[in-house]
């Protein structure tokens, strides 16, 4: 075997320290070679080709830096993104991780002279958030593709569909109540006083007449004086519904009404006059939410599609993920709000059992705008209708 052979150990040991990474001070950029030593390095610098590389670089030193600069960001940048995304990680953990490629572009011929000032210029540029520490500095990649921005816009808007009844009734009660306290400022503070009988004068009296002569010579238990106890025990029961009845009516009418009893019986009227609901909204074929955990964990939070209504407020609803029929009451799931442009079912109200096709949503209300697809007022558009009213058609 020859002395230099491909597989003397020497050979072996030289191709092995070549895959490694080696000395920076030994690399040159221009001509992409690692040299192991400090003797091959000065005699890489006095060879030909390198002296011609150097003079392509004099002669125009700013392209080169730039195209430098450029090559090193994107490796960066990349990988960033794609091995740690959107976490917050140290700017050293990434650049020692970069420079393990032995082909990367070294920070030394760029136009960053250290990796502080790079971080500095990401952070300035928009490329990254920084955030200096006592043990170093720290960078969060901001990913503003446009996929992600509007998946992050749809989950959003998703969440805001999802929240619950309850979430949804205390938003609503406490404007009520701010509502409220803004109608009591306006008011006059109410001023109490002393409970008066508005006819002092009138007293009831009874006139039970004297005794006659006739009945003075009635003796005890006899029928005229058992008439006459009769007829007392009736006028003190009247006199005392009398003053019962009155009493009530004074009461009522001292009583004053909080806001919120006002704001209720509002309420109430409203909906009698124009909207009249019930309190039962089930129908077949609409798809609806178990809300519920009393049903099993495998049903929380699943949707399925009502297929039979019993005695108006129980139904049976086959689940689109496992198939499997259950029965329900109408308090253990909601309404499900499809995409604009989806066939819903109208539940509730005037137009209780129309289709329709779903218009726009406003989350901030909890109500939508529809345009009936059937009944008297076909192709009629209708806005302020709440979640609760409508609900999905199953396809």
């Amino acid at each position: 075997m020859p002395k230099n052979g491909f597989l003397t150990p020497k050979a072996i040991a030289n191709r092995i320290k070549a895959k490694g990474l080696q000395k920076l001070r030994w690399y040159c950029q221009m001509c992409q070679k690692q040299c192991r030593d400090e003797n091959g390095f000065k005699c890489h610098t006095m060879s030909e080709s390198h002296q011609r590389q150097l003079l392509l670089f004099a002669e125009n030193p700013d392209k080169y830096l730039d195209y430098f600069s450029e090559e090193f960001l994107d490796g960066f940048m990349e990988l960033l993104k794609r091995r740690f995304g959107t976490r917050r990680i140290h700017s050293n953990v990434i650049y020692n991780e970069y420079i393990q490629d032995r082909d990367h572009i070294h920070m030394t011929s760029t136009q960053w002279e250290t990796l502080t000032d790079f971080v500095k210029w990401l952070g300035r540029e928009g490329y990254v958030t920084v955030d200096h520490t006592e043990k170093g500095w720290f960078i969060t990649y901001i990913d503003r593709d446009p996929e992600v921005l509007a998946r992050q816009k749809l989950l959003e808007k998703r969440e805001k569909i999802e929240e619950d009844d309850e979430e949804r009734m205390q938003k609503f009660i406490q404007k009520q109540i701010e509502k409220a306290s803004e109608t009591e400022k306006n008011k006059n503070e109410t001023v109490y006083t002393e409970l008066k009988r508005d006819d002092e004068d009138d007293k009831i009296t009874f006139n039970l007449g004297a005794k006659s002569s006739k009945d003075e010579g009635l003796k005890p238990g006899t029928s005229g004086e058992v008439k006459k106890e009769k007829a007392v025990t009736n006028a003190l029961k009247a006199a005392e519904s009398a003053l019962s009845s009155k009493k009530n009516e004074k009461d009522d009418r001292k009583r004053k009404k909080s806001a919120l009893e006002e704001i209720k019986e509002m309420e109430e009227k409203k909906k009698k006059t124009e909207n009249p609901k019930k309190d039962y909204w089930l129908a077949k074929g609409i798809v609806v939410k178990v809300i519920t955990k009393r049903l099993g964990e495998k049903y929380y939070k699943k949707k399925g599609v009502i297929k039979e209504v019993r005695d108006l407020y129980t139904g049976l609803v086959k689940m689109t993920d496992s198939g499997t029929t259950i029965k329900v009451d109408q308090m253990h799931v909601e309404t499900v709000i499809p995409a604009e442009g989806k066939q819903v079912l109208v539940l509730n109200g005037i137009h209780r059992g129309c289709q329709a096709t779903l218009l726009s949503l406003d989350s901030e209300k909890f109500c939508v705008s529809i345009r009936l697809e059937s009944g008297s007022m076909k192709g009629r558009v209708v806005n302020g209708v709440q979640y609760e009213d409508i609900s999905k058609l199953a396809q």
